[in-house]
């Protein structure tokens, strides 16, 4: 059977990274990341692995690079600290690692994202399948500061079973993210040379709400899906503002 390495970062992440880590107990290696927590996320992951790594922050795709340089695993399975794998994912994952087939060097799993407490099946949410399992030789993550991507070469293939995803169990924990990616994310467009243009703030947000809420039928998901829906188009109104602003501050 092929080895397993399972990376995973954090940032004071005590309330997950006990539920992440007991979901993936039966791999073959565990390696944590952490950037610098000042919660206990460290000591507790420390009862599942002795490979736990506090480096400085840089970006994510950094981060998880950082992990894969040491990780001994032939394949990667990279999860969040929000992030479960159910057992019946775990069991197919062994079945993959048993099988090995050399045609193949990624599977794209589905993630079934919660949001304040429901289960958002619609917004373009569900199921949002991306490639979390990988053999090493073939894979690398980009380093931008946020919305990092893998780059692997190869062919690839969808799993049966979910990944569960526990992003926001309420409004504080959304909007303490929302400055921090919204700030993320207008700094990678501008060090990518994108400029402001009026259109951004005007035409970005609407559409935004309009492909999620109506496109992609966010109204069959409740309030949970309406209130998802406002929230991700001033998501794009405040990224592209932050864009204006750095503008502004070059100029001044």
């Amino acid at each position: 059977m092929a080895t397993l390495t399972v990376i995973t970062i954090s940032l004071n992440e005590e309330m997950n990274i006990v539920p992440c880590l007991e979901s993936v107990r039966w791999a073959d290696e565990i390696i944590v990341v952490d950037s610098g927590s000042s919660d206990r996320t460290v000591e507790l992951a420390r009862q599942f692995t002795s490979n736990v790594f506090s480096i400085d922050w840089q970006s994510y795709g950094a981060a998880r690079n950082f992990g894969m340089s040491h990780a001994t695993g032939e394949w990667i399975l990279w999860l969040d600290a929000d992030e479960r794998v159910t057992p019946e994912l775990a069991g197919e994952i062994r079945e993959i690692l048993k099988r090995d087939d050399e045609r193949i060097v990624g599977y794209a799993i589905a993630r079934r994202a919660y949001f304040l407490g429901r289960w958002i099946k619609h917004c373009g949410w569900y199921p949002s399948r991306v490639v979390r399992l990988f053999r090493k030789q073939h894979g690398r993550f980009t380093e931008r500061r946020v919305h990092e991507k893998l780059e692997l070469k190869g062919e690839t293939a969808p799993t049966r079973f979910d990944l569960l995803h526990f992003t926001d169990p309420d409004l504080h924990h959304y909007l303490l993210k929302f400055n921090k990616y919204t700030s993320l994310g207008a700094d990678d467009l501008y060090g990518a040379g994108r400029r402001f243009r009026i259109s951004d703030l005007i035409l970005r947000p609407i559409f935004q709400f309009f492909k999620m809420y109506l496109l992609r039928r966010g109204f069959l998901d409740g309030m949970p899906g309406f209130i998802l829906c406002v929230l991700s188009s001033a998501y794009v109104f405040a990224k592209y503002a932050k864009v204006w602003e750095r503008e502004q501050n070059k100029h001044a």
